[in-house]
């Protein structure tokens, strides 16, 4: 079965902010490791930018890949202007025409971005494996971001099509 990571919102306005994520220095970390992963076992990268007008605007320092990323440069690019990966862009496109039949899912916002990509990943019948220490989010006025993560974890690996994965345990063998 042919696999690509997808490495959604791992922009500098969000990890480079003053206000960074939850765990964002362990959740890049993993991000890198994964990426140095599909990097050696030849499996396709896909780095989603979200554009957010007045936040993350097209081509800002805010809007481009984070600084602390590795291996960028072996990757493709794919812009959205919704949570959903999909919705509007081509990424199924590219993703069809590759074979590609699993897509492991890593990055920001857990309980936007990352919920809806992975929704609609395995809604479109891709087998989904999300990373379950390389997804983060910030605090909500109604809960911290510790128990969106565990929340948003625990209900996305409750769909058929979606597992749950450590860094560690998808990259040792």
């Amino acid at each position: 079965m042919k696999s690509a990571l997808l490495v959604v919102d791992a922009q500098n306005g969000v990890f480079g902010s003053s206000n960074p994520p939850y765990l964002s220095e362990n959740v890049v970390k993993n991000i890198n490791r994964l990426v140095s992963y599909a990097n050696s076992c030849k499996l396709k990268t896909v780095f989603i930018q979200h554009e957010i007008p007045g936040i993350l605007e097209p081509e800002s320092y805010a809007w481009q890949l984070f600084s602390e990323l590795s291996l960028v440069d072996y990757g493709v690019k794919v812009r959205k202007k919704h949570p959903d990966s999909f919705h509007d862009t081509d990424l199924s496109d590219y993703l069809d025409e590759d074979g590609i039949e699993h897509v492991i899912i890593c990055g920001y916002s857990t309980d936007f971005c990352i919920d809806r990509t992975a929704f609609s990943a395995a809604d479109r019948g891709y087998k989904v494996t999300l990373i379950e220490d390389a997804h983060t989010t910030h605090s909500k006025p109604h809960m911290d971001a510790s128990s969106i993560v565990a929340h948003h974890s625990f209900t996305l690996s409750k769909h058929p099509n979606i597992s749950l994965v450590s860094t560690q345990a998808l990259t040792a063998g």
